[in-house]
This record gives structure tokens, sequence and C-alpha cells, in this order.
């Protein structure tokens, strides 16, 4: 199952006729120490905490939020996300997917009957909104939902190509992270990625080029200007802990 997800159906008329979506949290994400990043969100993300790349081009970009197992720094014991933090899109499209059938290579939009934030019947006068009107129609709130999550799909495989492309110019190295905390307890991650600045540069000028005109390089750019928020996530394992 994809991250956060548990039991995603098909969203049909007959099956959820009567279900609603209310206010939720992000408990849901209360255990992730990184979460998926597109492409296009580095450059509002980079504010908020480090941008890495999986060890291989099929994990793509990762916002890293926790340095413990198990202990999102974002979310605190309410499930309530950060304020003032960026809240990344694939936290955003949840319950929602869109998952592609095997046979047909066609995506469907599913929603994870697990989340907090769906109600199977939603009742007369209860608080939240309607996924189908009385007559089975999608309602407003379901057509956003699916124009956000093919967004969404556009998004990944844009940063899917990219990581690609950067994979095979050389310009990702690996690296780890490793700190001990005033606390005295060490923390770290491993088996990660970062863009090279050196040999970023060293590109031919047509790779740039191209790579500009993809929005590549900017996210390169923000990804690397990311990275000294590693102190500050370290500092907030440390408040965590305290």
């Amino acid at each position: 199952m994809p991250l956060f997800y548990h039991r995603p159906t098909v969203l049909t008329p007959i099956r959820h006729g009567r279900a609603g979506l209310r206010r939720g949290t992000a408990a849901f994400a209360a255990k992730s120490i990184a979460v998926p990043l597109l492409a296009e969100e580095f450059t509002a993300a980079a504010h908020s905490f480090p941008i890495v790349f999986g060890e291989d081009a099929r994990q793509g970009a990762l916002a890293v939020v926790g340095l413990r197992q198990d202990q999102n720094l974002f979310v605190d014991e309410k499930g309530a996300w950060q304020n003032g933090a960026y809240l990344p899109a694939y936290m955003r499209r949840y319950p929602f997917i869109l998952l592609e059938a095997r046979e047909t290579r066609q995506f469907t939009l599913c929603i994870d009957e697990t989340a907090d934030q769906f109600v199977a019947e939603l009742g007369a006068g209860e608080a939240g909104e309607r996924l189908f009107d009385d007559a089975g129609q999608p309602t407003k709130v379901a057509k956003d939902v699916l124009d956000f999550c093919g967004a969404f799909q556009r998004g990944y495989e844009h940063t899917r190509a990219m990581v690609d492309a950067f994979t095979s110019a050389g310009v990702l190295i690996e690296r780890a992270a490793e700190a001990k905390l005033t606390t005295g307890e060490r923390l770290g991650w491993k088996d990660f990625r970062v863009v090279d600045r050196a040999k970023l540069d060293a590109l031919p000028d047509a790779t740039i080029l191209d790579w500009r005109r993809k929005g590549w390089l900017e996210a390169a750019y923000a990804h690397l200007w990311s990275l000294p928020r590693w102190e500050a996530l370290m500092a907030l394992a440390t408040s965590r802990a305290a």
C-alpha cells in the first residue's frame, strides 16, 4: 500500500452515495519520518524541512519530517500539523488517491475508508460534506478532489522524470546525517542522496537550459537551500525530547 493508505476503495455512487468527509487532523502521518514531495513544491517546502532523494530513483523526492523512528516532528500529540510549516500535497490529497488498474492501465479515484475524515453515511444535519448528491452525481467536493488528484499524478510523473534525469546525469551523491543532541541522544539518517553542487554546475549548457525550462534547475537549487534545515530539525527533536 502507498504510505498512509490501508483500504483504498474505488469511489462510486452505489457504495458511497451517502458518504462524506468531515474535518480531520494530520494524525495519520504522526509516525512518518518522511513524506513524498513533488518537484513543484520544493521552493515552498525548503523553508520548513530538508529535502532529499531516496537511495534509488523509484523513491523520488522526500521531505524529511522526523529523526526518530515513528515520530513525525511536525505532528503534535493532538494530531495538529505545525503552524506555519508547509503541508505537502501528498498529505493534502489523503484520503483520496488515483490507482491504476493493471488490466486497463487507467486510473480510478479511490478513497481510504479507514481514514478519520471518511464518514460512511453522513446523516442529515451532521457536520461534513457529501461526495455525491441525492441523484448520485458527484458534488463539487468530489470534482475538486478528482482535479487535485489528477494534478498530483501529473506532478508525480514530472518529479519521477526529474529524479531519473538527475540520476542519469550523475549529479546525485549518497549522504548520511548524524547528530548528538544536547540530551546526549544520537540521531541520524542514512541511505539518501543529495545534489552535488559542483557536479550540477559542471553540466553542459544544453542540459542546464533544458532543466531550467522544465523547472528542474529551480528544484535542484531549492533542494540545496533546504539542507541547512537539518539543524532546525535537530533542534525540534531536542525540544520534543525535553
